[in-house]
């Protein structure tokens, strides 16, 4: 059965919340970066692309380029917050959503034909909710298999959508340069090029056998991604084995009342994760990195799985006491593992307290959905957010890179371990 894929991505992402939220930047030069000596670029809006610069570009590099653009510190809540939205709106048109980070995800709509038309109509009308319901850009790439839904995406870019109609990827790949290959990097490039490979098209002529014989396994699989060939599924979250959320921090932070905060915004997101996904969670995992990039990871098993989020917070700040706390620490991280569906297995004496928190959870979860992850939360995390000003729109001078060499790590959201760098 020919498969309907649809590869979505968010336009300048975090730059585009930024001009979302900020109406004076609409229209713009927007940089969103950190440290503009030590840092690099995270977003960068498509006003100031003209001027050469990139996301990963370092911040001293992007300032050179264009000097007159709007450098903006990165609202990590913010962007996690809108990623959410926007994935709320996937959910509504399949379950067969793969994540490949906080702003793009792979659909597979081909069950979802029926109900809501073709590919095409599906991804236009997820555009056109994004656009009303989080008031952002995305772009849509369709085709048959992933490989050529992800390149038609980037080529769509901004605000965009196009397909490949079924049968006709390899005429759609020919002309394309060689580095569109999926696990073509510069030094594979370079060999290829002395190969006289310049264009897909070139490499799906060669013989499968020649390109094995010049670049090894590795060209058995070019070859087949030259020819359209990509047999991969697109595998939803859900078949995931863990729940989780990470920060990496602004400033690297020392002791237990720092960190404290940023752990129970981590366990209350992954708990309101694994209550979307009616899953709950047997193990808590809480994840350390210090300053100098080394990381060490607690667990500990509970007597019952759960999706509660204050539960998960207070098991994880028992892992923090087993933690040496004398070293600055710079990103920490809750997860939920060992997951399981279900309701929650009940005690020999039933009790009333489970109940009244379920319900609570599920009051907070509905007005989360409609006002936002931040319309209720906790006295610490209030001052948390006090703390961040979403006015201050230029360099703050304790960015640090750090934060920035997360994000580009660029994972999941939702059901796995996700480095949402909120």
């Amino acid at each position: 059965m020919t498969r309907a894929i649809i590869h979505l991505d968010m336009d300048a992402f975090y730059a585009s919340v930024e001009q979302r939220d900020r109406p004076e930047l609409k229209g713009k030069p927007v940089i969103v970066g950190g440290h503009p000596q030590r840092g690099v670029v995270l977003a960068a809006s498509y006003e100031v692309r003209p001027f050469g610069v990139r996301s990963a570009m370092p911040m001293a590099r992007a300032h050179k380029a264009a000097p007159k653009a709007i450098v903006v510190a990165p609202r990590f809540h913010a962007y996690v917050e809108a990623s959410e939205a926007v994935f709320r709106i996937f959910e509504s048109v399949t379950p067969m959503i793969e994540p490949l980070s906080l702003d793009e995800a792979f659909l597979d709509v081909t069950a979802s034909l029926g109900l809501f038309g073709s590919a095409a109509s599906i991804a236009a009308s997820l555009r056109q909710r994004i656009a009303k319901e989080v008031g952002l850009p995305a772009s849509a790439g369709i085709a048959d298999v992933k490989f050529v839904a992800k390149i038609v995406s980037d080529l769509a870019k901004p605000n965009g959508q196009k397909e490949i109609p079924t049968g006709t990827s390899r005429e759609f790949l020919a002309p394309l340069p060689i580095w569109r290959l999926w696990g073509v990097g510069p030094k594979t490039e370079e060999v290829l090029g002395r190969l006289g490979l310049k264009t897909i098209g070139d490499v799906a002529a060669r013989e499968q056998h020649w390109l094995t014989k010049h670049l090894g396994a590795g060209g058995q699989h070019l070859w087949e991604l030259s020819q359209g060939i990509d047999p991969r599924e697109v595998v939803p979250d859900r078949e995931a084995k863990s729940v989780g959320a990470q920060d990496t921090f602004d400033e690297d932070l020392l002791g237990e009342a720092a960190l404290t905060p940023h752990i129970h915004s981590q366990a209350l997101r992954v708990g309101r994760r694994l209550r979307r996904a009616g899953v709950r969670a047997r193990v808590v995992q809480l994840v350390v990195k210090y300053d100098d990039f080394t990381s060490i990871s607690r667990r500990v098993t509970l007597p019952a799985a759960t999706d509660d989020g204050q539960l998960l917070y207070r098991e994880a700040i028992g892992l923090l006491s087993r933690v040496d706390l004398g070293r600055r620490i710079r990103l920490t991280g809750v997860a939920g593992q060992e997951l399981t569906s279900g309701e929650a297995q009940l005690g020999l004496f039933a009790a009333d307290a489970p109940k009244k928190q379920e319900k609570l959870n599920s009051v907070l979860d509905q007005i989360a959905t409609k006002f936002g992850n931040h319309a209720v939360v906790t006295a610490d995390l209030k001052r948390e957010q006090d703390s961040d000003d979403p006015r201050d729109g230029f360099y703050r001078e304790e960015k640090r890179e750090t934060a920035v060499k997360a994000e580009q790590q660029r994972t999941k959201t939702g059901l796995t371990v996700e480095r949402d760098e909120e």
